[in-house]
């Protein structure tokens, strides 16, 4: 068809106007259904409600009236008589008369406007009953109750107080007779108003399920008109799909097919070039993702400038040694230390990168990973890193049961286990070497004391420290005990050194009773109390036997003791590496 060869502009062009004279017939159908509801609406807003306020004010009026007459009344028996009094209350009197006739008018007139309002449905038979009995109450009662009200100001000028108080009974009958009245007319009244409600709230309902069905079938005429003149661009199109999600799957292989000369043609001749260079990226980040961590190469590849200018960033860093490693590779053949060690870094890399840290190096036994900007944000770097050393943690059984099974052995020479240090601080980022071999890596005082750190556990018979900084991160994410304020090698300023004890509310009860009762002891050892110290580090060793910085503390102690320091602030200086 020839509508099927246009460009894609005229196709969709012609969709549009098709869709528009559909939308304008629809609207002008709501219009006219609305209008009709408009026409119903208005009159019950300027028509029943008006004329119900009307009667509701007129009944107002004459309690007002009532109430003014017995002040009156009450103003002229008193002794001496309130002349001024009676004066105000006869003026509101008189001034309130004409106000019930005009409200009453005011009603008849807006009834008598809806039944001869012929566009609208009304009750015309309820409404000119309620307009005879508004005359009536208003012609009648009212003629009676002046002539009542004439009689009673003759009496209270001639002080005949006796004939006075008959006569105001009397006309208090005669009201509480036209407020009956004027009630009834008002209840009747407002049936008239929900009725008229109601009616508005059918019309409206009834444009509402009138429109919803033209809509409905506005839509499905325009659904099938679109499909007929979209049917020419489909087809292109779900190959273009096609070849999109293969290259999101990975796949960058199978070029699609150019089977149009419009600009979808265009489009899938321009997809094909991109694949291809897609096609050349993946294969240098597959052969430099086995050298550098994957999210490197694409940091590098999106913005490669930060390679050559380096960047000062605050980052989290980790250090992870094997523990044994020395005296586990003296009985082992190269090939079996190369399957071992390729085997460990494969386990303990996988926490690293779950926990979406970027692995920077592996030296010798150890690995050197670090979080932070523009790979994660700065305020979860430390939460991950630490997260990242507990899954560590907890595959060191796995491996040791692991290990002997991959050598071929019915047991290991020695276990092994891990050291992991962890310190946050301000590092520069970029690619560092020679002319001949870069490295895109960290360097700052972070690295050198999260590699510090790590070595402290050796010292103190643990398995993960982090620094200050890092504890300061990590918003009681994980549990922390402090271990020590030391000032590692390199460093002047001591500061605290804490012990990541496990996960967030997943301390036993034996491990919450450990900690309270090394920061007691930790405390007396700070401030000198070198027997007080020694006992409740021995408690904790109660608790449990194996506790490293207990004994690690105990031992110092006894240095401490024999060789009392002139200066001691608590903090403890490592002189070694």
């Amino acid at each position: 068809m020839p509508l099927f060869n246009q460009s894609i502009r005229r196709k969709i062009v012609g969709i549009a106007l098709g869709l528009i004279v559909l939308m304008v017939i629809t609207s002008m159908l709501s219009m006219v259904m609305s209008g009709r509801v408009g026409v119903l609406l208005d009159e019950l807003t300027n028509r029943y409600i008006p004329a119900y306020g009307n009667l509701a004010r007129a009944n107002v009026y004459s309690l007002e009236r009532a109430l003014a007459l017995r002040r009156m009344v009450i103003a002229r028996m008193q002794t001496p008589p309130d002349e001024e009094t009676y004066a105000a209350q006869l003026r509101v009197y008189r001034d309130s008369e004409p106000l019930v006739e005009r409200e009453t008018d005011a009603a008849r007139k807006l009834i008598n406007e809806i039944i001869a309002d012929e566009s609208t449905p009304s009750d015309n038979a309820a409404l000119g009953r309620i307009d005879a009995r508004i005359e009536s109450a208003v012609a009648e009662l009212r003629r009676e109750l002046a002539d009542e009200n004439a009689k009673l100001l003759k009496q209270l000028d001639a002080s005949d107080f006796t004939a006075t108080r008959t006569t105001l009974a009397h006309i208090e009958t005669l009201r509480d007779l036209f407020t009956q009245r004027i009630d009834a007319i008002r209840a009747d009244m407002l049936k008239q108003v929900f009725a008229s409600t109601a009616t508005v709230i059918r019309q409206q309902r009834q444009a509402i399920i009138v429109s919803a069905i033209v809509t409905i079938l506005a839509a499905v005429v325009g659904l099938v008109f679109a499909l007929l003149v979209s049917s020419g661009i489909t087809r292109p199109v779900r190959l273009l799909l096609a070849g999109t999600r293969e290259v999101e799957a990975g796949r960058f292989d199978q070029p699609i097919s150019v089977s149009t000369q419009d600009e979808i043609g265009e489009l899938a001749r321009a997809f094909n070039r991109m694949i291809e260079q897609l096609r050349q990226n993946e294969r240098i980040r597959e052969t430099f993702g086995r050298y550098i961590d994957p999210k490197v190469v694409q940091g590098l590849i999106d913005r490669p400038e930060v390679a050559v200018d380096g960047e000062r960033r605050v980052m989290t860093i980790m250090f992870c040694d094997m523990s044994g490693f020395t005296a586990m590779s003296e009985g082992m053949t190269p090939r079996g230390l190369v399957k071992v060690m390729n085997h460990y870094f494969t386990v303990m890399s996988t926490p690293i990168r779950k926990n979406r840290g970027v692995i920077d190096k592996y030296i010798g036994d150890a690995i050197m990973s670090y979080w932070g900007p523009p790979f994660i944000e700065e305020a979860e770097q430390a939460q991950l890193a630490c997260l990242a050393a507990l899954d560590m943690a907890d595959q060191v059984p796995t491996l040791q049961q692991q290990l002997p099974d991959l050598l071929g052995i019915r047991a290991m020479p020695a276990q092994c286990d891990l050291r992991i240090g962890v310190a946050t601080g301000e590092v520069l980022t970029g690619s560092i070497g020679s002319e001949l071999m870069m490295s895109f890596t960290v360097m700052g005082d972070a690295v050198n004391l999260a590699s510090r750190l790590e070595a402290a556990n050796k010292i103190y018979g643990s398995r993960i420290l982090v620094a200050q900084a890092t504890a300061a991160a990590l918003k009681d994410s994980v549990e922390l005990r402090e271990i020590d304020r030391i000032a590692v090698a390199g460093q002047t300023v001591a500061q605290a050194v804490f012990e990541v004890m496990g996960r967030a509310g997943q301390l036993s009860a034996q491990q919450e009773s450990l900690r309270t009762r090394y920061a007691e002891a930790l405390s007396a050892y700070r401030a000198g109390r070198w027997d007080e110290a020694r006992t409740a580090f021995n408690a904790a060793l109660e608790l449990a036997p194996g506790d490293g910085p207990s004994r690690t503390l105990l031992a110092r102690i006894d240095g401490l003791e024999a060789h009392p320091p002139a200066d001691w602030d608590g903090a403890w200086r490592m002189e070694q590496k």
